[in-house]
């Protein structure tokens, strides 16, 4: 009976284990672009930070599920810049979007007119403190939001884990 139940509790021991995801402290940016890039918490802490404030997380229904306090982040916007696309005449830029996607595999999608070319891109935020906190001591690791949202559930990204550059064929 010992056996049976150490071996019940090994086993509950192990998926809670694989249940838990490690919060991301990095990201990839790959997909139609010149060469695929890295993005650490080290080289986000270089970059121009931005207050975000405190924002409720909504849902589909715009039911408040949650808060996030005192949010600072780096513009997607900033980042993306410093990423060639596989394009050299700009008017292609036009047929560009990004899927933004978390350990989870939820995504979210922003086009590049989004980011570049209207006021949702002035609130496309790689959150890096929440709550005060690092992002590396928040299980929730790097996030992902667009401030100005209506639902902000919607489009808020957790453990980002990859941007992929796609072109519309």
């Amino acid at each position: 009976m010992k056996i049976f139940f150490l071996t019940c509790l090994l086993l509950v021991l192990q998926f809670d284990v694989f249940a838990q995801s490690k919060a991301t402290t990095s990201f990839v940016i790959k997909g139609d672009i010149k060469s695929e890039i890295t993005i650490t918490v080290k080289e986000l802490r270089s970059q121009k930070l931005h207050s975000i404030g405190t924002i409720d997380i909504t849902n589909h229904k715009g039911e408040i599920k949650g808060s996030a306090k005192d949010m600072k982040g780096i513009l997607l916007r900033e980042l993306i810049q410093s990423v060639s696309l596989n394009v050299d005449n700009p008017k292609y830029y036009s047929e560009y979007y990004f899927v933004c996607t978390g350990t989870d595999n939820y995504k979210v999608v922003y086009s590049w007119n989004e980011l570049f070319n209207t006021a949702v891109g002035d609130k496309v935020f790689i959150v890096t403190e929440k709550d005060g906190q690092n992002m590396l001591d928040n299980e929730d690791g790097l996030l992902m939001i667009s401030s100005d949202d209506r639902k902000t559930g919607r489009r808020f990204v957790k453990n980002l884990e990859t941007i992929e550059v796609r072109r519309v064929q």
